[in-house]
């Protein structure tokens, strides 16, 4: 996630949100689970940190999965050409950002932070519409537990991320998903079973300020990344702070997002060299955070929510939007490609 200097008192620093087993420091994993990394600054275009590491990574860090084989809904009997003959257009001719959001305040669109928790009291946030508590607890069921109800923030990211989402769609119904613990830190199949849950709980937008680098986990997170993409549940994720695998944020089904420096909220940019595929607000930025304080901070893990609460104003005014579509829609309005147009 980067640092966080708090402007009105001394605070811990924040580290990275990390999920590789129990609570990790950086650099230490070993075999106590996956690494959920938040952001860090990686600004798109950067050479060494930015695309180009983490598209590195992806060519040579590739894992066999010899497990069993993902049931994904790609057989022939699905495409009917008489059923798909007619099918409605959901796009204009011409993309605009008044098209696209214009009037629309997010309403109607459920949003899913998974993530340290959110202070549902914070100024910022205004409200929570629902909340969950996913935990590691070795007598339950594939070793999870969910405690559903009113919960707090534990280290303040999840709560800088509401922030930034509820001030681009502030009337999204918002939903706190805590399976980080207060040293930002958590276990990989805590993190599987939570994004399982946004899905299983009808979320519409799914912002994931966090990943994990651990290479067992990649063909769990690329199932449900997949099963969210069929089912229109469109997950936003910050990529790793760092050059590495970052999972879910490589895969083509997310929206994956690193930071640049730009203020302006609804300022994004478009990469065509995936697996970074967004830019958007990350550095400096005022976030809420802990004690309905706030303070300065920088990271990819405050790009996502930007993108997030892009996603979800724009799917209030168009809810029957697929994900595929979304990218379009977010491709054709980046910053960075209509001042290309507008260059000749």
């Amino acid at each position: 996630m980067g640092r966080c200097v708090d402007r009105h008192r001394p605070r811990r620093p924040a580290a990275s949100s990390r999920v590789d087993g129990a609570a990790a420091p950086q650099g230490h994993g070993g075999d106590r689970g996956p690494l959920l990394r938040a952001g860090s600054i990686q600004r798109i275009g950067a050479p060494a940190r930015g695309a180009g590491a983490a598209r590195g990574a992806g060519v040579h860090a590739r894992p066999q999965h010899r497990g069993r084989r993902l049931s994904l809904p790609a057989w022939s009997e699905q495409f009917d050409r008489d059923r798909l003959r007619n099918v409605p257009s959901t796009l204009p001719p011409i993309i605009t950002r008044e098209w696209a959001w214009a009037g629309a305040t997010g309403a109607g669109v459920r949003v899913a932070v998974v993530d340290s928790g959110v202070d549902a009291g914070h100024p910022a946030v205004g409200h929570v519409d629902g909340a969950v508590i996913v935990e590691h607890d070795p007598e339950a069921p594939s070793h999870v537990r969910f405690v559903e109800g009113a919960h707090g923030d534990v280290f303040g990211h999840g709560t800088a991320c509401a922030g930034i989402i509820r001030s681009i769609a502030p009337d999204c119904e918002l939903f706190s998903v805590r399976v980080l613990g207060a040293r930002l830190t958590g276990k990989g199949h805590v993190f599987a079973a939570g994004l399982r849950w946004t899905l299983e709980h009808d979320m519409n937008v799914v912002n994931m300020s966090l990943s994990t680098g651990k290479q067992d986990y990649f063909g769990l997170f690329h199932e449900i990344a997949d099963a969210a993409y069929f089912r229109n549940v469109m997950l936003v994720c910050a990529v790793n702070n760092v050059p590495g695998p970052s999972y879910p944020s490589e895969y083509a089904s997310v929206f994956s997002v690193a930071a640049h420096v730009d203020k302006d909220p609804l300022h994004f940019d478009y990469n065509p060299e995936p697996p970074v595929e967004f830019g958007a607000p990350g550095v400096s930025l005022d976030v809420a955070w802990l004690d309905r304080g706030r303070l300065t901070a920088s990271g990819n893990s405050f790009a996502a929510p930007h993108i997030a609460g892009i996603v979800a104003l724009t799917l209030s005014k168009h809810p029957r939007l697929t994900t595929f579509e979304m990218k379009t829609v977010l491709a054709s309005l980046a910053d960075n490609r209509t001042a290309a147009l507008r260059a000749g």
